[in-house]
C-alpha cells in the first residue's frame, strides 16, 4: 500500500470510528508522524491532502520543513516530541502546535517566546498517564498547578491535554481518563491515539490522533 493510499485508509476508519459514536469526523485532525522520513516520502502525502505533520526533534524539523513549506503553502506542524527549553524559541518560530509541554521550565520559555515572536501556537500539556518514570509528562497529580500556572500566571492558551499510555497497557483506559481530565480544567482537544490505537481514541474523544508508520510504513 503506498503512503496515499494509507493516508486514505486512516481516513475512512477514522470517519467510521466517529460516525460510530455520534461524532462528526470533521472534528477529529490526523496528524501524519513524519519524523525520521524525508521528503521523498512525504511529497506524496502532501500531494494527497494531508496539511497536518507531526515531528519529534526541532533539529530535524528545521533541517527539512521550510523548503517543504515553501512548496506547499497551508503547511502546519505540530511538535509531538518533548521539548528542550533551549530550543523553545526555535520551536515557537517552526511549529503551530506543540503537545508536549510537561514542566514549568518548558512553560516558561514557551510564554517568552511567545511574547518575543508573536507567534501563537496552539499548546497542549502532556500527561504521563501511566506514572512511567522514564516518560515525559506532567504526572496526573501535579497537572492542575502546572494548568494553573500556564493560564493565570503566564498567560498561555492551552488548548487541551495528550498522552502516550505504556506499550503493556489498555489504552482505552488512558484515553478515558485523560479525556476526564480534560473536562475537569475545561479543555477541549485531546491529542491521542497513534498508529495502533487511534480508533479508540478517536470513540472517547480525541480531536488529534497522531499517525505514523500506518501512513509511511516502518521505521
Amino acid at each position: 500500500m503506498t503512503p496515499a493510499s494509507a493516508l486514505d485508509d486512516i481516513r475512512a476508519r477514522i470517519a467510521a470510528a466517529a460516525r460510530g459514536v455520534g461524532r462528526d469526523p470533521a472534528s477529529i485532525r490526523l496528524v501524519a508522524v513524519s519524523k525520521t522520513f524525508g521528503a521523498d516520502a512525504i511529497e506524496p502525502v502532501i500531494r494527497a491532502g494531508q496539511r497536518d505533520f507531526g515531528e519529534n526533534r526541532v533539529q530535524e524539523a528545521q533541517a527539512k520543513w521550510p523548503a517543504l513549506q515553501t512548496a506547499h503553502p497551508g503547511i502546519r506542524l505540530h511538535l509531538i516530541g518533548p521539548l528542550q527549553s533551549n530550543k523553545a524559541a526555535d520551536a515557537v518560530a517552526l511549529f503551530d502546535a506543540i503537545h508536549s509541554i510537561d514542566r514549568e521550565k518548558i512553560a516558561r520559555a514557551l510564554a517568552a517566546e511567545i511574547a518575543k515572536q508573536g507567534r501563537a501556537p496552539e499548546l497542549y500539556i502532556q500527561v504521563n498517564t501511566g506514572e512511567e518514570p522514564q516518560k515525559a509528562g506532567v504526572m496526573p497529580a501535579d497537572l492542575a498547578a502546572l494548568v494553573t500556572l500556564c493560564r493565570d500566571t503566564l498567560g498561555l492558551a492551552i488548548s487541551g491535554l495528550m498522552c502516550i499510555p505504556p506499550v503493556d497497557e489498555e489504552p482505552a483506559v488512558h484515553f478515558a481518563f485523560l479525556q476526564k481530565l480534560a473536562r475537569d480544567h475545561g479543555l477541549v482537544r485531546l491529542s491521542m491515539g497513534m498508529s495502533d490505537d487511534f480508533e479508540p481514541a478517536v470513540e472517547l474523544g480525541s480531536t488529534d490522533v497522531r499517525v505514523g508508520s500506518a501512513i509511511f510504513g516502518a521505521r
